[in-house]
């Protein structure tokens, strides 16, 4: 077993802060002790360029990942969401941990806002709603529902972006249910999207290790919850083979009930206008090629020509 204190590398935001010291107090029930190393990312230095005009694969990975390759940390932690389909050589995932809430939630400015807006969310009459997400996804999909509404871009940790809501003239933002409810800054102006799907691997916290420390592998392998690593794996399958990332409105939800995996997706041109879904099923002995299956019937019906103007758009 490993000797020492695993040192446990993670962004400085309050989120990520409760995601490694999350891993941290679930290694120390296990007898592995861990202390924390925080390395800024260029996603949290960077809070004004959108996030689909960075370089978006790893954006907010990156950094972590050079620190561990370098020896500097023994373990990083990721929302599984952020990290690219395509790991950097000489890094594997070591656990998935059991995953949190998947939906994202339309957080208001106030209740009075949310109360002016429930009683008219489905009216074609109702006034323009301005609403702000850096995420192309989100905004391509309430797009998609609300063609008629305004969209502005929002960047920084969850606390910045709260605070902005506040300061700007928008009705609403939205958020990952997950990362707002777990540091207990979900507000009471809130409401969960429940026909939003959300990102590939939404709601997952990711720990991942050098691939030859063996140490740090078997320290993690505890930590590790077989369902969500099978739904998650699934939903990055189905990105993967899409060759989508941030920059990209690709959506993917896979989940076990009883011996099967039932999954969805869908991809939607940037400006909402066009939307293609897929939902397929598996037992879950056979689950391990949904995910690409699933793919591979989107981009026949239709998923190809979206990808292909998104490409174009994007160049």
């Amino acid at each position: 077993m490993t000797k020492g204190k695993l040192r446990i590398g993670t962004r400085e935001s309050q989120l990520a802060t409760w995601q490694a010291t999350k891993v941290k107090d679930l290694l120390g029930q296990h007898g592995v002790a861990g202390e924390l190393v925080f390395i800024k990312s260029e996603g949290d230095i960077d809070l004004v360029t959108p996030l689909y005009e960075i370089g978006v694969q790893g954006v907010f990975t990156r950094s972590l990942d050079a620190a561990l390759l370098s020896d500097k940390i023994d373990l990083a932690v990721h929302s599984l969401k952020d990290v690219p389909t395509q790991p950097a050589g000489g890094i594997a995932q070591a656990a998935v941990l059991k995953r949190g809430p998947v939906n994202d939630l339309l957080v208001f400015k106030d209740e009075g806002t949310q109360l002016a807006y429930l009683p008219n969310k489905e009216s074609r009459k109702r006034q323009p709603f301005h609403v702000a997400t850096s995420s192309i996804r989100r905004k391509a999909q309430w797009l998609n529902k609300y063609p008629g509404d305004i969209m502005h871009n929002l960047r920084g940790n969850v606390n910045t972006r709260l605070s902005k809501l506040q300061s700007e003239n928008w009705d609403a933002a939205i958020f990952a249910q997950a990362g707002l409810e777990r540091i207990g800054l979900r507000p009471r102006s809130s409401i969960v999207i429940d026909w939003m799907l959300p990102a590939p691997a939404q709601g997952a916290i990711v720990v991942v290790c050098r691939t030859g420390d063996r140490d740090a592998i078997e320290a993690c392998r505890e930590l590790n919850d077989g369902e969500t690593e099978l739904c998650t794996t699934i939903e990055r399958e189905f990105l993967r083979r899409l060759l989508g990332g941030c920059s990209t409105p690709i959506s993917a939800l896979a989940r076990v009930r009883g011996d099967w995996v039932y999954f969805q997706g869908n991809i939607l041109s940037l400006d909402g206008h066009e939307k293609i879904e897929i939902e397929k099923s598996a037992p879950i002995m056979d689950a391990d090629e949904l995910g690409k299956s699933a793919a591979e019937e989107l981009l026949e019906k239709g998923g190809e020509a979206i990808l292909n103007n998104i490409r174009h758009a994007t160049k």
